[in-house]
């Protein structure tokens, strides 16, 4: 089964459009053409850098049913390969691990260095001979998954149709050129994951509002109101919200995280939360960032 969505009622005035069909939120077929038409064919997050801080780090994960590969190569470079053997197809990584040499398919042990380059096909040609004149090596390295990392997330486009990532996310970084700054993870506290029982696109539309504060978030609330907040939307970007009473948190001993430098006075009391299309939630304050990475 396929299906096409008309986008007629819903591309209008705000004050004559439509929601998305139900089928949007319930429909395995709709699933099947967002994973196509947005998923894979923009820049979604797949990740954040930290998780492989060091080289030889490498975590192997599943992007919409495609078992993929994260790790840091021996040169510091964070890459993302389909985690297969391109001789038969087998799982190469199960487990988070730090790769010493190089990566080998547990199958026929055929092992690709970090970069991807396949290296060693032992046995290829017979017993003892490691080459074939049928097997081009420069050929059949991993398959890399196009990526890019801004604001720690590793971002990945997976059938490499969409455009760079500075010309795709240019209003985005350009509204937060400010924190165009190093940011330091704080390790394994400071990261945790959630399983949401609703669509994934219902996730997006709720980090996009503050209508539901007063009933949902009483407390924050209580000091960052509803009408404190302001709507943020850059249509076929992002869209999200703002607040204009920011306060920084203080520990038990008075402790606080230190300022980005050199921002504009805005930020003394303000913070923004973008939705980046089509899965990453951001969010920058004068002393703290973070990211949030729906995997629908």
């Amino acid at each position: 089964m396929s299906y096409t969505t008309d986008f007629d009622a819903i591309r209008i005035s705000i004050s004559q459009a439509k929601g998305l069909p139900n089928a949007h939120y319930i429909d395995p077929a709709v699933y099947d053409e967002e994973r196509h038409a947005l998923l894979f064919n923009q820049w979604a997050g797949l990740a954040v850098a930290s998780e492989v801080p060091e080289p030889g780090d490498a975590i192997p994960s599943t992007f919409l049913g495609v078992p993929l590969l994260l790790l840091r190569d021996k040169y510091d470079q964070v890459r993302v390969f389909q985690n297969t053997c391109r001789h038969r197809g087998m799982i190469l990584v199960e487990y988070a691990c730090k790769i010493a040499g190089a990566i080998r398919c547990p199958y026929h042990s055929w092992c690709y260095r970090t970069d991807g380059r396949l290296v060693s096909t032992p046995h290829v040609g017979g017993p003892g001979q490691s080459t074939h004149k049928d097997i081009n090596r420069s050929e059949l390295g991993l398959i890399e998954i196009r990526s890019h990392i801004w604001r720690d997330v590793v971002w990945i486009n997976m059938n490499g149709n969409a455009p760079n990532f500075e010309d795709a996310m240019q209003d985005a970084i350009t509204r937060w050129s400010e924190f165009e700054q190093p940011l330091y993870h704080g390790g394994a506290d400071s990261t945790f994951k959630l399983d949401v029982n609703c669509n994934w696109k219902l996730a997006v539309e709720n980090y996009c509002e503050s209508y539901h504060l007063p009933w949902i978030h009483p407390g924050l609330n209580s000091y960052s109101r509803l009408e404190d907040h302001y709507n943020i939307e850059n249509y076929g970007s992002y869209s999200g919200q703002g607040t204009l009473v920011y306060r920084q948190l203080s520990g038990e001993s008075n402790e606080k995280f230190p300022d980005f430098e050199n921002l504009s006075e805005k930020w003394n009391e303000s913070a923004e939360y973008l939705s980046i299309y089509p899965n990453v939630l951001l969010g920058t304050h004068r002393d703290h960032a973070f990211a949030i990475i729906l995997i629908p």
